[in-house]
């Protein structure tokens, strides 16, 4: 089969990492594939593959592919399309409608609707859901990437038809970079216990909420606390651990080519998001062995750590609570094993499987 898969712009986000494994788990598979990027943000590089191909458009607006997808939608002779994200979803829909292409399509949103639609009249969300409710019906496959994000959707559009499929986190590729080899000296000394955590340094995901809790960790027990990222509070932060005295103690790595071997050496790993879709940081942390603490937030680890039987949740913006639920991690960390069975969800082939079988395939 020839599948194209389609992105907006590849940089640290998950959403055109999780359609790069698509595209290798569908090639690996014997599919001719196409992965297909609107841009490439700056700083970042997207890796090669010899086993598919990868274009970029150097579009850096959605709206501005639009005619780049009517021409893949019409003449590239696709069988199916696989695209992520509302904004592209609802481009590539109306290019589909308009050059009147019956190319099967599967669409996944990732971020809770909350986010993207609004009811403010002329607002960018507002447009959008209107938009949506007039291509959504073109979708073969309409998806969310968690339970709950699917009754979010249900809540916004009518007779909705969305459906739960995760994405991809375990695969071939990710256990090879697991054993990576790693120089970091801070991080190999087994001393004490190290907690990890990792995304983007902005606002919702909670990562001044998981200093202050470390530093709480501290009257309790000894432990080291690296962080994995960058983004705009990163200075912030800084001042943050400068002010608790936490130098020795944390450390703000910044962005790194594969987290999963710095996973592999830590012993506890920490979500302190407000909200979230359905995050592949938490999942791939549990394939590398880390005993998750993860705050509740709407949507994603309640459902990823089945309401705590896989790890810890705690309640959001409690700096308290999410001290309490490190301490617990790390005296009663969560056995590979269990871990594994919950990781088994998000394997390549049990997700293509899922894919195929609600486009009929």
């Amino acid at each position: 089969m020839k599948i194209c898969i389609i992105a907006g712009r590849y940089g640290l986000s998950g959403v055109p990492r999780a359609q790069y494994r698509l595209a290798r788990a569908l090639a690996e598979s014997g599919h001719e594939v196409e992965l297909v990027f609107g841009a490439v943000n700056t700083g970042y590089q997207i890796p090669i593959s010899d086993k598919f191909k990868i274009k970029t458009l150097n579009k850096k607006r959605v709206s501005s592919m639009f005619l780049n997808l009517i021409k893949i939608v019409k003449y590239k002779n696709f069988d199916l399309i696989f695209s992520a994200g509302d904004h592209l979803n609802a481009i590539v829909l109306l290019s589909a409608i308009i050059s009147r292409s019956s190319i099967k399509i599967s669409c996944s949103s990732r971020v809770t609707p909350y986010d993207t639609y609004s009811n403010i009249i002329l607002s960018k969300g507002w447009i959008l859901k209107i938009i949506m409710r007039l291509v959504m019906h073109r979708a073969d496959v309409l998806s969310c990437v968690s339970k709950d994000m699917v009754h979010q959707y249900k809540k916004i559009f009518k007779n909705s038809k969305h459906v739960p499929i995760y994405n991809i986190v375990k695969d071939s590729e990710s256990e090879i970079k697991i054993n990576e080899n790693l120089n970091e000296d801070w991080l190999t000394d087994k001393k004490f216990p190290t907690i990890i955590a990792a995304g983007m340094l902005e606002p919702w995901k909670g990562f001044s909420d998981l200093i202050l809790a470390f530093s709480k960790l501290l009257n309790h027990t000894k432990a080291k606390l690296i962080i994995l990222g960058d983004g705009s509070l990163r200075l912030k932060l800084e001042k943050q651990i400068k002010d608790l005295k936490l130098e020795e103690h944390v450390k703000l790595k910044g962005y790194v080519e594969n987290p999963l071997k710095y996973f592999n050496l830590a012993n506890v790993f920490a979500l302190s998001s407000y909200v979230e879709g359905m995050p592949n940081v938490l999942i791939e942390a549990m394939m590398a062995g880390c005993t998750p603490v993860s705050t509740n937030c709407e949507t994603g680890p309640r459902e990823i750590l089945s309401s705590g039987r896989y790890g810890y949740l705690v309640p959001t913006n409690n700096p308290e609570a999410l001290c309490n639920g490190l301490l617990k991690a790390i005296e009663n960390p969560i056995n590979k094993d269990i871990l594994n069975e919950a990781v088994s969800l998000f394997q390549d082939k049990n997700v293509i499987k899922e894919h195929f079988k609600q486009l009929g395939i």
